[in-house]
């Protein structure tokens, strides 16, 4: 889903990835354009503290998004996918505009000489956003839930180094859908559909479609392919973590993890609401495949 228009932008947070000494400047410059424009400044801490800014406003990044009406990220898409995990938590829902600094950047597509563009754009009320959808993801044991997060790219499911090979079951709703024999099941958005499960085989799906990818890592049976699935139901992987010596391991958005037991079930659905991301004015999606991954050249 896309939006052309924003509210009014009044407070604007602003966040680097941690130890990114490059972005100094870059946070000092910005501050200095929001107060040229009487636009307040709030600078996540632990960025405050590296810039050496004093005199404005300052909280840590879990406060931002409750706080302000924007949210930039310099960074890479690490950055980007940690500050989405605390809007999902927050009771706001501040659209974030994010500048890479990575080697990548797929998410972070605004490059560093569009920043002042794009933060014109936004203030202005111009600026295109795009809806991400994003996933919810619990883990059950015993009807207990023992972890709860809410992912823009994936949720995966892995066995350990030493580990043999994982038997998981799937099912979809009231629908059994299949047994994976594999090394680990990737639960993507189409947003992470780009991330691991492409590297894994899975296809690249489209940010506006309505959908869910589901694809296993190294499966041991050749027609185990990876598979679209609509948004809804509810998905529902069992590991049969009974049937050899095996460990299991769950990630959410590779930034948080659980170790898996016997029994433990991981329920996967569709978030309450999705993650607004300001997109590139002159880049669109086609162009930004090209560009990030070579997609289509020969």
């Amino acid at each position: 889903m896309s939006e052309s228009s924003l509210p009014t932008i009044a407070r604007v947070g602003i966040v680097a990835k941690a130890g990114l000494e490059a972005a100094a400047q870059v946070v000092t410059d910005v501050v200095a354009w929001l107060e040229s424009r009487q636009i307040e400044p709030v600078v996540e801490r632990a960025t405050a503290d590296m810039t050496g800014l004093a005199g404005i406003n300052t909280c840590d990044a879990a406060d931002l998004p409750d706080t302000t009406d924007l949210i930039l990220v310099l960074g890479g898409d690490g950055t980007l996918l940690g500050m989405a995990r605390l809007i999902a938590r927050s009771d706001s829902d501040p659209p974030i505009l994010a500048i890479n600094f990575g080697s990548l950047g797929f998410l972070t597509e605004t490059t560093l000489p569009e920043l002042s563009d794009a933060l014109a754009l936004v203030v202005d009320g111009a600026a295109r956003v795009d809806r991400r959808r994003m996933l919810r993801s619990r883990v059950v044991r015993e009807d207990e839930v023992l972890a709860e997060e809410i992912v823009l790219n994936d949720v995966v499911i892995t066995k350990s180094a030493l580990s043999g090979i994982l038997d998981l079951s799937v099912t979809v709703g009231d629908q059994f859908v299949a047994r994976f024999r594999a090394d680990g099941l990737i639960v993507a958005t189409p947003t992470g559909s780009t991330a691991y499960n492409l590297s894994a085989g899975g296809p690249i799906v489209h940010p506006l479609v309505e959908s869910v990818v589901l694809t296993p890592i190294a499966p041991h049976t050749l027609t185990n392919r990876p598979i679209v699935l609509p948004e809804n139901p509810a998905i529902q992987i069992h590991p049969e973590l009974d049937l050899r010596s095996t460990e299991a391991f769950v990630s959410f958005d590779g930034q948080a993890g659980h170790r898996l037991e016997c029994g433990d079930v991981v329920t996967i659905d569709a978030a309450e609401r999705p993650l607004r991301v300001i997109r590139a004015a002159a880049r669109p999606y086609f162009a930004v495949l090209r560009e990030k991954l070579r997609w289509a050249e020969r």
